[in-house]
């Protein structure tokens, strides 16, 4: 039974989740990690848990990391791909919540909301010095127009404000549904921005970004709102530039150490939260139950949908996707087995109306399958591209809309010695079954069993009869058969599905008879 650590606390529903999915579940947030983490087959932290590369070198077991939230700064992602720990987070989990806050943070900055109540409370009647401006018809620059820049986005449009943003990754289309202006540099948003909140993800690029070169692109009296990281911002730099009136106000939730206790908080046009964006009863828990979908299907080999160190597709594309995942694998397998594991790059094809999707997962499914038994570790999906890259094996990838008799085809192509091997694959049926049409140039006809006979040989009569005879000798029920070959009396291939392994003296006896003969395992 598959242990899980729950190191911070996460609802109860997560909790349920696992231990009614059959894992042994420990909820224990003050042991000694060090020690402990060996046991554990998965952990579920939020943001105060470090898991470390030290921590991860001492845990023997684990197979996924799950974070319950967005932000992943607390896990070494780089030291668990190489150990092959699937890296999994809850990125929608608070996106309504964020997106909630920082509209909050904005219209508290422009009202002077928590200023006026703390004044009144002290028993101070002010509202001469506490008046505000409107955002109606003022210019919101949204930095980074992923999910929460998009919520956040419509909300401002619900205020009647201009909205431009910036974020090379988002096609043109999605700012056009979002009624969004799409900008080509960051810059170009500091120069209109009345008001400027930050969604960026924290990395070595954007890490301070946010400073004094930045603050004079800005407009005068600029204000800034940032719910994401607090070190996309130079703080030193950010109090000159609020004491000197370049920017009118700032709202924070995220400061580069928490908790804060620095001169920002001694600033009157500075209003701060101790990172609550996220903080909502809802949040949380869909956080919680989320990360536990995740850990789940990760420790029962299924697919995670938001591992952040394998290729994540829309529901959208994985609808369509979905029943290629596995062909891919068993293409990958085959062909490396084909070239009998001496491979110096691998070819991945997609024909047809898969074309048109993000095929990425497919790839990392086919490498999955290619390096499985072939690898002094575990291979799995997080893992697969490294040891390819480690073993320098050449990945390429390529689509084509063209598919001739098939909607979809995956092709896969092992270059050994410079020479390809190819082998391809669809599926076939509404319970998508995994078809072979191809191999070794010969076009083929049969479904993709868990064990395979591949035969190579000149197209002379009785060769057929010999191998069921010496297949049915050794007990071995031949499943399906297809034979192609090139031309009449030319080279022919023949292709067995097998119910059983074969044994060792029949496959001696067919390796003696036949000079390419392959007995595949794809289970």
């Amino acid at each position: 039974m598959s242990k899980v650590l729950v190191r911070e606390e996460i609802a109860e529903a997560g909790i349920r989740l696992l231990r009614e999915r059959g894992f042994e579940v420990d909820v224990d947030g003050d042991s000694d990690l060090a020690d402990s983490i060996g046991r554990y087959d998965a952990i579920i932290v939020r943001s105060a848990t470090k898991v470390t590369a030290d921590l991860i070198a001492r845990a023997d077991n684990l197979k996924v990391i799950g974070r319950a939230g967005v932000g992943i700064d607390n896990v070494d992602v780089d030291a668990a791909t190489r150990r092959g720990i699937v890296v999994a987070n809850a990125p929608e989990s608070t996106v309504i919540s964020a997106a909630e806050h920082t509209i909050g943070l904005l219209v508290a900055l422009t009202r002077n909301i928590p200023q006026a109540h703390a004044a009144l409370k002290q028993g101070r009647w002010e509202r001469k010095t506490y008046g505000g401006v409107e955002l109606a018809d003022k210019t919101l620059g949204v930095l980074g127009f992923g999910r929460i820049g998009q919520q956040v986005a419509r909300r401002a449009a619900g205020l009647g404000m201009r909205v431009i943003a910036y974020d090379p990754f988002v096609s043109p289309e999605r700012f056009r549904e979002l009624g969004v202006e799409r900008v080509e540099r960051d810059q170009d948003v500091y120069a209109a921005a009345d008001f400027l909140t930050l969604h960026l993800p924290l990395t070595d690029e954007t890490r301070k970004s946010i400073n004094a070169d930045a603050f004079g692109k800005m407009r005068d009296g600029v204000r800034i709102v940032n719910a994401a990281r607090g070190a996309l911002v130079d703080e030193d730099d950010l109090l000159a530039a609020l004491r000197s009136g370049k920017v009118g106000g700032a709202a924070l939730d995220v400061f580069s150490t928490e908790p804060y206790s620095g001169p920002l908080l001694e600033e009157d046009n500075v209003v701060v939260t101790p990172h609550l964006a996220a903080s909502t009863e809802e949040a949380q828990d869909r956080a919680g139950l989320i990360i536990a979908e995740q850990v789940a299907a990760a420790l029962d080999g299924g697919l995670v949908s938001n591992a952040v160190n394998i290729p994540v597709i829309g529901a959208e594309d994985l609808e369509v996707l979905g029943a290629y995942i596995p062909l891919a694998a068993k293409l990958g397998r085959l062909a490396m087995e084909l070239a009998q594991g001496r491979v110096e790059e691998l070819r991945l094809t997609y024909f047809g109306a898969l074309a048109q999707y993000d095929t990425r997962l497919l790839t990392v499914a086919a490498l999955n399958g290619a390096f499985q038994g072939r690898s002094d570790q575990p291979v799995n999906y997080v893992n697969a591209p490294m040891i390819a890259a480690e073993r320098g094996v050449d990945v390429r990838e390529e689509r084509s809309r063209s598919a001739r008799d098939y909607t979809n085809l995956v092709r896969v192509e092992a270059v050994s010695g410079g020479q390809p091997l190819r082998v391809a694959g669809t599926t076939m049926g509404n319970d998508n079954r995994l078809w072979l049409v191809s191999a070794l140039g010969f076009e083929l006809d049969m479904e993709l069993a868990p064990l395979l006979v591949v035969f190579r040989y000149d197209d002379v009569p009785g060769v057929i009869g010999k191998v069921g005879t010496l297949f049915g000798a050794a007990s071995v029920n031949i499943a399906n058969m297809t034979v192609s070959r090139t031309r009449q009396g030319g080279q022919a291939l023949m292709a067995l599905s097998i119910d059983s392994p074969a044994p060792a003296e029949l496959v001696h006896q067919i390796h003696s008879e036949f000079d390419d003969a392959r007995f595949i395992s794809l289970e």
